[in-house]
């Protein structure tokens, strides 16, 4: 069999051909402290620095070994960009969203005509580039962003819960500004060198939402965002928080060619509970990665080689990475993903 190249690796194993070994690779946030330490950019600055950001996702491939690049490292410039208050990141913690701008079907109007070149999503852009260019011919180029439906919570808060279920109009208008987002965002990064979209749409959960709502709210969205992303040849992975078994074959539905799944799920029947969709995942970045700091090399191969006989097509965190893991779990997990093969 033939030797791929990290991106052409990737490529095929998402789209379900034929590959020589299972590609080492993130689709969640990759910043640790450590590799801000060796590389010089950290939180909170490579948040919201082009620079900073695009040499803090190097790390993750020249310090830790993943084989590929991935920014931006949270789920919150989105919201930033139409105005939601931020709670800053520190050194060690995400950014988070602290206030909301939408309470009604006329806000809406108010953020249309977005102009995608101002803000942080434009320097996740640049870093974008600035990856690409040095990478791009060798190494897949990550781009993510948060997923229309966490998006549309982000924008109105807790009430959209309530929103979707009482009142409908309401709730397909946010999804559809979204969604038109999210499709244009993606464009953007896609034009900056992405050639590869990791979707994370935490809140998005059957599990949360039951089967109907999820079938209403979610898979018409995720489906549009799919088909365009496919429209441009560039596969995507959808990453949905909690154990999402019961939801994998509806999430399934959009087309999505990769699912990445947590670790409340067990690995096993989320393979069996998809047709064409690959699944990654899942070691638990807490208590297998992280481990409270300490350093557990052959329980992560242990627990790697049951994840991988498990059937998953890509090994990763079942969520992302906590900065404070260690550099040599990661590169324990990493070095057990290369030595398989399917």
């Amino acid at each position: 069999m033939a030797e791929y190249t990290p991106k052409e690796r990737l490529a095929r194993a998402l789209t379900g051909k034929e590959v020589d070994r299972m590609p080492a690779v993130c689709v969640t946030q990759t910043g640790t402290v450590e590799q801000m330490d060796e590389c010089g950019a950290a939180w909170p600055e490579a948040h919201a620095d082009a620079e900073k950001m695009a040499t803090l996702a190097e790390a993750g491939h020249t310090m830790i070994g993943f084989e590929a690049v991935r920014v931006p490292f949270d789920i919150t410039a989105e919201a930033e960009f139409f105005g939601c208050g931020i709670k800053p990141s520190t050194r060690v913690q995400q950014p988070s969203v602290i206030s909301h701008v939408i309470n009604e079907v006329g806000d809406i109007a108010k953020f249309e005509g977005y102009d995608l070149s101002e803000g942080r999503i434009n320097e996740v852009c640049k870093a974008i580039k600035i990856l690409a260019d040095k990478y791009g011919d060798e190494l897949p180029i990550i781009g993510s962003m948060i997923g229309p439906f966490s998006l549309a919570q982000h924008l109105t808060g807790d009430s959209w819960f309530m929103t979707i279920m009482t009142d409908e109009e309401f709730g397909m208008k946010v999804m559809e500004f979204t969604t038109a987002f999210n499709i244009a965002y993606a464009k953007k990064q896609i034009e900056n060198g992405a050639d590869t979209m990791a979707v994370i749409d935490p809140t998005a959960s059957y599990q949360l939402i039951g089967a109907d709502f999820y079938e209403k709210f979610v898979t018409p969205f995720h489906t549009q965002f799919m088909d365009a992303m496919h429209e441009l040849n560039v596969p995507v992975a959808l990453h949905i928080c909690g154990d999402t078994t019961g939801g994998l074959s509806l999430m399934e539905k959009c087309g999505v060619d990769a699912i990445s799944v947590d670790q409340n799920v067990d690995a096993a029947a989320a393979v069996s509970k998809v047709d064409k969709a690959i699944i990654i995942g899942n070691l638990d970045p807490v208590s297998m990665l992280w481990n409270q700091g300490e350093v557990n090399v052959e329980a992560i191969k242990e627990e790697s080689k049951k994840v991988m006989e498990a059937g998953v097509g890509l090994l990763a965190p079942g969520c992302g990475i906590v900065s404070n893991t260690p550099t040599v779990n990661l590169q324990t997990m990493i070095e057990e993903a290369k030595k398989w093969t399917y």
